[in-house]
């Protein structure tokens, strides 16, 4: 099989022309041209992930985060990007990051996020199709709205603002950073927002209103299986795999 007909498969779920301007979404090592052996999903490509790929036998890393993000100067086995893409060059394996297209779906990031939450008439937050807001079907305490973050995403601890005083009917939510649609979440009556990468100030709430960040890796590591999922419909007898571990870079002590 062909990387095209693989990249054609997951473009159809998220395409290429709505990710962000600033996004490298897309086939970032290889040829469409390539012939495939198999895919590897994973979050981030580390060289971790290309290890695990080259033990698998598989020649085609798909991720959520793009290996490439920003301009490189140099590639180095010194630091992990240039350690990465060396390794994958080497072993003769693409790699391909559906990132902001996969946040832009509803089927995607953010919608993984509400049905964890399990919320109710889900529809996107922002115009731009980022974002997801939804209804509890039984208002909670914020006490017990944190308790239900913490479950759903394997959270260890919760960065929140104040609590709103109000009980919790409606939350919006986007994955990774989302700090920008905090006012959005708020005037389409949420009481709480949920996201990741917020800072310090915006943690200066209204009454009636709360934000929590849950953490970058937390709020968006379902795409993994969300995009193995994709492969797996569209390929049904093709070597697909998920990746053996999911690794959160940022730890807690």
């Amino acid at each position: 099989m062909r990387a095209s007909e693989i990249c054609a498969a997951i473009e159809q779920f998220a395409p290429l022309s709505i990710q962000e301007s600033w996004d490298n979404s897309g086939l970032i090592v290889g040829s469409p041209s390539d012939e495939v052996s198999g895919v590897l999903v994973g979050f981030d490509c580390t060289p971790a992930l290309v290890d695990e790929a080259v033990s698998l036998g598989v020649n085609m890393i798909i991720t959520h985060h793009p290996l490439i993000f920003k301009g490189i100067r140099h590639i180095s086995e010194d630091e992990p990007v240039g350690e990465a893409l060396i390794k994958a060059i080497r072993a003769g394996i693409l790699v391909y990051a559906a990132h902001t297209t996969a946040d832009k779906v509803l089927a995607g990031v953010s919608g993984a996020m509400a049905a964890k939450l399990g919320l109710k008439e889900v529809e996107v937050l922002d115009e731009s199709g980022l974002g997801a807001i939804g209804n509890i079907p039984a208002p909670l305490s914020y006490a017990a709205s944190i308790d239900l973050l913490k479950r759903a995403f394997g959270c260890k601890v919760v960065r929140a603002s104040a609590d709103p005083l109000v009980k919790i009917s409606r939350v919006a939510v986007c994955g990774g950073s989302g700090a920008e649609f905090i006012d959005t979440a708020r005037l389409k009556g949420a009481q709480l927002y949920v996201s990741a990468d917020i800072s310090y100030h915006r943690f200066f709430t209204p009454r009636g209103f709360a934000v929590a960040d849950i953490g970058h890796f937390e709020s968006e590591v379902e795409i993994v299986d969300i995009l193995l999922s994709v492969v797996r419909k569209n390929f049904p007898n093709f070597a697909a795999y998920a990746c053996a571990h999911k690794e959160n870079p940022v730890k807690y002590y």
